[in-house]
């Protein structure tokens, strides 16, 4: 089904994945019946041409946590950095 032409099923179905997970990782209340920047943002990739439910939910997500404070990315350019940072 298309609405304006956007297929309900890719992006209401990332919506359903991303909003289930961030509900029950306490990051949006389990009473929100609608999150529009979570909606806003998988539209965003659907129209930039992907069509994947989870890589478009999983874009979100971060979207969204990251906008909140509260991903952190830290990225090792070796394992010693990796091991050094473990054993610290």
């Amino acid at each position: 089904m298309l609405v304006n032409s956007i297929p309900v099923d890719v992006v209401g179905g990332a919506y359903d994945i991303a909003v289930d997970y961030l509900k029950r990782a306490g990051r949006i209340p389990p009473e929100v019946d609608f999150h529009q920047p979570l909606f806003d943002s998988i539209v965003e990739d659907f129209q930039a041409g992907k069509t994947n439910k989870l890589l478009l939910a999983n874009r979100a997500i971060l979207r969204i946590e990251r906008a909140k404070g509260l991903a952190e990315i830290v990225f090792m350019k070796s394992r010693r950095q990796l091991r050094a940072a473990l054993l610290s």
